[in-house]
């Protein structure tokens, strides 16, 4: 167990903390958490990097923690009706489709490797944006259009990208399957 692993499972600990603070409208705590989950992970993978601590498990953990986190805060923000909910939807919607083509390719026998694409990357980056921006428009009281439109524009391009690339490759990938 490195170090970069602990600070990711510490990451993974602050979900049902991040998810409380929104749930009790305590959205000045929930951003202050969203910040320290986002330097988390920048720690981390500089870490891992810099000082060769990567593994295989870090590898493993580190999107999960991330999903796990923007997933939890889009799904509750969207109960709370802080996100359209057509947008919660199209987030975990193309994450289930992913997480449901890797696990088919396990069954198959077939393992995709998985290695995000800059589209994947992009999209993080922008539902990462988004989801601070409201947390702090929420905490602090501020207006945050038209930028939280701009971001939702992005989000619903980048995710229907990224999903649509990695269908493409998924069924690419699985089409060489051997009938039996």
């Amino acid at each position: 167990m490195s170090i970069p692993n602990i600070i990711t499972l510490g990451r993974i600990l602050l979900v049902p903390v991040i998810i409380w603070a929104i749930a009790s409208n305590q959205m000045e705590i929930a951003f202050a958490i969203f910040v320290v989950a986002g330097v988390s992970d920048a720690v981390d993978g500089f870490l891992a990097k810099r000082f060769n601590m990567a593994s295989e498990l870090g590898a493993l953990l580190d999107p999960l923690a991330d999903k796990a986190l923007l997933v939890s805060i889009f799904v509750t923000l969207g109960i709370l009706g802080a996100v359209p909910i057509w947008l919660v939807i199209l987030v975990v919607s193309r994450d289930i489709m992913i997480v449901g083509a890797v696990i088919v390719s396990w069954l198959f026998n077939k393992p995709v490797p998985m290695k995000p694409l800059l589209v994947s990357k992009l999209n993080t980056g922008a539902q990462v944006g988004f989801a601070a921006l409201v947390l702090a428009a929420l905490g602090f009281g501020f207006d945050s259009s038209p930028y939280d439109t701009l971001l939702m524009v992005a989000i619903a391009v980048l995710t229907l990208v990224s999903v649509s690339f990695y269908l493409v490759e998924w069924v690419r990938h699985m089409s060489t399957i051997d009938p039996k």
